[in-house]
């Protein structure tokens, strides 16, 4: 493997890149960089979690005119999240590096503010298509003599909608540009995007990775859509997450759930694209600092998510697919720290669990809450019996009468607990329990200040 130095990354930047524990660089890096820094196009396939960011940043870096007053590289994102995300990569490169910056360009924001930065004339843009085109329409933003242009995760622009657009901001861009088009997978319109806009690009393919890392350990709990809620608010209790990203479907589910454990007492924030840039930056903050331990998201918002301490994955609602599985269980087992990813479903949802299971070449863990359909034909495990579902064998307990029942008082519940009062959490915990908090992220919170103290129910 080469180091950054035999590559052609100058020493300082080296060194910068050893500040922040990026010794070796990924083999997507390795591929891609030599290309860049001869002035080839190129379409990189790789997944997210590659290093694929630091493949375009690196090259762009030694290669943009300090002296040059103008926009030179532009960094094209499907979401705020990313392209803020690439923003702060770059900014600690360059970090006491004169002559280089960057401005981050994206929905939500105060126009005034973008206009008075793009009149500092940064070298390098970050931005997301429908501000991008904004600025373009205004005036206030020049792309006739930028000379990098990057398209980062392509597929999920064309997923969101965004390709009509991105093709108006390239017949902003002059034909001699370089550009640099990355994305996880290849479909048609992304194949026929790259033949439209690009010069014999090099194509680069990062091996598919058959399964998610060793160190996340992963489970699947069969249960019906309304016991989810139930399950895991017991598995939050049980595990007790330093940190947990929670993935559903839709926004209005988001924010459901959202509702629903704030009620419960659990700090938590939502994050989707219905709040405002301001709010999302502001929960996104949140969480990075532990003063939420619960972050519930769509696969949108948290795309290019990389938050350091993240212990638990919860899939509330099951991925679609087994790249989007990858991509959310990876938010856990980062940097070499152990993680748990548990997947909920329902029996209309096993062929899709099945599929992923194919496609990755795993068996992932399963077990049942015992409120799920098929609870009466799976042994149960561990997780309470809220509901249950023999409805067969009511009208015998009806005739059976009060002398059956353990409990008859209509004031307990069947252990014995009175009703309306709420159960405190199981502290028969694992001793190996793989959610406990990374040791050192979990020292810094006790030196801090004290805000990252957690505040779960008793």
């Amino acid at each position: 493997m080469s180091d950054f130095l035999e590559l052609g990354i100058s020493e300082v930047v080296v060194d910068k890149l050893r500040g922040h524990g990026v010794a070796k660089p990924t083999p997507i890096q390795e591929q891609a960089i030599p290309f860049v820094m001869k002035g080839n196009d190129i379409i990189a396939q790789a997944q997210t979690g590659t290093g694929k960011t630091f493949a375009f940043i690196l090259p762009i870096l030694e290669k943009i005119d300090r002296e040059a007053g103008h926009v030179q590289a532009l960094i094209v994102t499907p979401t705020r999240e990313l392209a803020l995300q690439i923003t702060v990569e770059i900014e600690k490169l360059i970090a006491d590096i004169e002559g280089v910056d960057v401005l981050a360009v994206y929905g939500g924001q105060d126009v005034a503010k973008q206009l008075k930065k793009l009149k500092k004339n940064p070298q390098i843009v970050v931005g997301t298509p429908g501000r991008l085109l904004d600025h373009i329409r205004r005036e206030t933003i020049r792309l006739s003599e930028i000379s990098f242009l990057v398209l980062d995760e392509a597929d999920q622009m064309l997923h969101i909608g965004f390709l009509g657009e991105v093709e108006d901001i390239i017949r902003e861009t002059p034909d001699e540009r370089q550009t640099m088009l990355f994305s996880a997978t290849m479909p048609p319109e992304i194949r026929q995007l790259a033949k439209k806009h690009m010069r014999a690009p090099e194509y680069i393919q990062v091996e598919k990775t058959q399964g998610p890392a060793d160190n996340v350990k992963q489970l699947a709990i069969l249960t019906t859509d309304r016991g989810k809620q139930a399950a895991l608010i017991h598995l939050i209790e049980t595990h007790r997450p330093f940190l947990a990203v929670i993935f559903c479907r839709t926004k209005r589910r988001v924010s459901k759930l959202y509702d629903a454990l704030k009620a419960h007492g659990f700090p938590c924030d939502e994050l989707h694209g219905d709040l405002s840039q301001a709010k999302r930056e502001q929960a996104m903050k949140r969480f990075r600092d532990a003063e939420t331990q619960l972050l519930v998201a769509t696969d949108v918002a948290a795309r290019g998510l990389d938050v350091e301490g993240v212990t638990h994955v919860f899939n509330y609602d099951i991925p679609e697919d087994a790249e989007s599985y990858i991509h959310r269980i990876g938010r856990t087992g980062r940097a070499g720290m152990t993680g748990i990813a548990i997947t909920f479903y329902t029996s209309a949802n096993i062929p899709v669990l099945t599929m992923i299971e194919k496609e990755l070449a795993i068996t992932i863990q399963k077990q049942d809450t015992g409120n799920s359909e098929e609870s009466e034909n799976n042994s149960r495990g561990g997780l309470p019996n809220r509901k249950s579902d023999n409805r067969g064998t009511a009208r015998e307990k009806q005739k059976s009468g009060p002398r059956n029942r353990k409990h008859s008082n209509p004031n307990e519940n069947r252990s014995g607990q009175k009703r309306g009062t709420k159960a405190g959490p199981d502290k028969r915990r694992s001793k190996t329990a793989i959610g406990a908090p990374p040791k050192n992220k979990r020292e810094e919170s006790r030196k801090s200040s004290g805000k990252t103290k957690r505040s779960y129910p008793k």
